[in-house]
């Protein structure tokens, strides 16, 4: 999966703002600065993925609000807090509402690189499992009634012997609908059908 992952920082400080930028490019990243909260969800696109950096304290819409602001909107971006002195608390309580991390200023260099880098391949999963709901949706759509009851009974672990019995139908005719399932839901494995179904919200069923 090749996805573009940016790192946003918002900072109404100019001076901060361009040397967290500076430091992500020369670590490989792309950084794209930001010098309000605002300024930030003008230019942000649905598609956009990757990690946000945020300073706790600027003038109007300040780190907390945007975080929650983000909330309402449904967006999921990773967010790393940063506080300076006495800002502690504040940040403690963008933690309790989903933040990914909080660094204090000054901070280490490389403290402060590892919390993105791990905030990027958060999102990075989190793209991948959109997707794979994206295809699994799209594929389950593909199969007809019975084929849809055998992969119900697939997720729930039961054998083609005991599918059979309880759809009512002969075990060949289960192998039939599984293999139509395999190939129409572009499964490589068992495993990964169920993976797929479950990421499309099929629940296993209570034996």
């Amino acid at each position: 999966m090749n996805i573009e992952l940016n790192v946003s920082v918002v900072d109404d400080d100019p001076a901060v703002r361009k040397s967290i930028c500076a430091l992500l490019d020369s670590d490989g990243l792309t950084p794209r600065g930001f010098e309000s909260a605002q300024s930030f969800l003008d230019a942000f696109s649905a598609d956009d993925t990757g990690c946000l950096v945020v300073d706790v304290q600027m003038p109007g819409m300040n780190g907390l609000e945007l975080q929650a602001r983000l909330a309402v909107l449904g967006i999921d971006l990773p967010i790393i807090i940063i506080t300076g002195h006495g800002d502690v608390p504040m940040a403690v309580q963008a933690l309790k509402a989903g933040a990914f991390d909080f660094i204090e200023k000054p901070f280490d260099d490389d403290i402060f690189l590892d919390s993105v880098r791990r905030a990027l391949a958060q999102n990075e999963m989190q793209q991948a499992e959109k997707t794979l709901f994206a295809h699994a949706v799209e594929r389950i759509a593909l199969l007809t009634p019975r084929e849809s009851e055998v992969l119900e009974q697939l997720v729930t672990g039961r054998p083609n012997k005991i599918i059979a019995y309880e759809l009512g139908i002969s075990t060949r005719t289960v192998e039939t609908h599984r293999a139509r399932v395999m190939e129409k839901m572009q499964s490589r494995s068992l495993s990964h059908l169920v993976r797929m179904a479950l990421a499309a919200g099929i629940a296993p069923q209570s034996s």
